[in-house]
């Protein structure tokens, strides 16, 4: 059958048409998607989404260039996965490979990092724990934090060092990098 007999047939609700354009184009479409994601299992169920929205769409509109369709919509659908994978953080998808079992090991270090941390912090000199808490708790920027002390950006680099410093001394090279890793989830109240 032709792609136009076959888009006809598919708009009639033949399930023969359906069966043959699946088999026509599926890897094709496979090996399209792959291009774009390489990764097999997603392109498999990417490619199954289209042809299970073709199915359920069939009938609402006679697709006029069939090829061209399910192009757009394999394209449409590697790209929805790659903005959905670029939305997830590094650290989420390092915490999905991880068996589940860590999660309460990770939750215990992360508490005693956090108060052992805060404790820490809270022996800095003024300013420097002035200038530690606006860059890591509120994510200012060297330059905002200088603004907002009436400081000058050197100064404000200056704190930041000598607050990794006392911090590097008092925890260790092992919870200082576990804690930069970490920045980001830990809630710390000073």
């Amino acid at each position: 059958m032709s792609e136009e007999e076959l888009s006809r047939q598919l708009y009639l609700g033949r399930e023969e048409a359906f069966n043959a354009i699946y088999e026509k184009y599926w890897k094709r479409l496979y090996s399209y998607a792959f291009k774009i994601f390489e990764d097999q299992i997603v392109c498999e169920d990417m490619v199954q989404e289209v042809f299970v929205r073709l199915w359920e769409r069939a009938q609402l509109n006679q697709i006029e260039k069939l090829e061209n369709y399910l192009f757009k919509a394999i394209k449409f659908q590697a790209l929805n996965a790659v903005r959905n994978l670029k939305q997830t953080t590094d650290f989420e998808e390092l915490f999905n490979h991880l068996p589940d079992n860590l999660g309460v090991d990770l939750l215990l270090e992360e508490k005693e990092m956090a108060l052992k941390l805060e404790m820490i912090v809270k022996t800095l000199p003024i300013k420097c724990r002035e200038v530690f808490i606006l860059s890591r708790q509120e994510q200012l920027s060297n330059k905002e934090i200088a603004v907002k002390l009436g400081i000058s950006k050197r100064t404000v680099e200056a704190h930041l060092n000598k607050a990794l410093k006392i911090i590097k001394n008092n925890i260790g090279e092992i919870f200082i990098c576990f804690y930069l890793f970490l920045n980001q989830i830990l809630i710390i109240n000073f």
